[in-house]
């Protein structure tokens, strides 16, 4: 199906800013009506300063509300909007329209791995589930209450500051051929929350991470083609985290 909105706007009502019409071709899945997913498309007017969420959020509220996707803070940090931008995965409210080749259709699906319950939306459990089994908590030894914070140096948090970046959007893990391929793979988001406890110098569970890591599903089944890092909107160096889980393991066992 394709409909067009008729620009109802010129870059004079809103000063200098250009605007330009975007076709957006969207993968819909509505198992209440359809059994197999399609692809709808529209013709908007857009502007310089919109993102490919501005264009979805314009669709949906101006011309087809059953459009559906997840959002929430709109500004990077939530982790709500993962989706193939282009067949890349990005977060859509990062994703500039004017960055992109609009001389052609700019393509939204559901990232892939994940069971898609309905259009942008994908059922996060399996994802969730990885992360659970990770322990991404602290884990002290109880019998020594703290009489006061635990202290850390700028070095020891150096070691590991880039994995405390992650949102946990999937858009890492829904990028490995291996999670798409074997439903029982941690997935990259899972160690690089691992990644995070186990080289942290005030933890004292990283063995039993390393263990459970050290697991034919675990690290040994990254394949390090670096889907991962190119995909992660916040610039972990995923496949090195990976990497450094590994060696971890190595070194436990020698």
């Amino acid at each position: 199906m394709t409909t067009t909105l008729e620009p109802t706007n010129n870059t004079e009502e809103v000063g200098a800013v250009e605007s330009f019409t975007v076709t957006m071709q969207v993968r819909r899945y509505q198992p209440e009506f359809h059994e197999e997913a399609y692809w709808d498309t529209w013709t908007i007017e857009m502007y310089g300063t919109d993102r490919v969420l501005d264009a979805l959020h314009k669709i949906k509220w101006e011309i087809d509300g059953t459009l559906t996707f997840r959002r929430s803070c709109a500004h990077g940090i939530c982790g709500s909007d993962a989706m193939r931008i282009n067949g890349v995965n990005r977060l859509a409210c990062k994703v500039l329209l004017k960055d992109l080749d609009l001389s052609k259709p700019v393509t939204v699906e559901p990232i892939k791995g994940l069971p898609v319950e309905k259009d942008m939306i994908v059922d996060m459990e399996p994802f969730f589930q990885s992360y659970r089994e990770i322990m991404p908590f602290l884990i002290a030894d109880e019998s020594r209450e703290p009489t006061r914070e635990r202290l850390q140096s700028a070095e020891a948090r150096e070691r590991f500051d880039d994995t405390t970046k992650c949102i946990l959007c999937a858009a890492c893990t829904s990028s490995c051929p291996v999670f798409w391929t074997d439903g029982q793979y941690f997935g990259p988001a899972a160690i690089v929350n691992a990644h995070r406890f186990i080289f942290d110098d005030r933890d004292e569970g990283g063995d039993m991470r390393l263990e459970v890591l050290n697991d034919k599903e675990g690290v040994w089944r990254c394949r390090t083609t670096f889907n991962c890092t190119e995909a992660c909107p916040r610039g972990i160096q995923v496949t090195k985290a990976i990497a450094e889980v590994k060696q971890a393991i190595l070194a436990r066992n020698i």
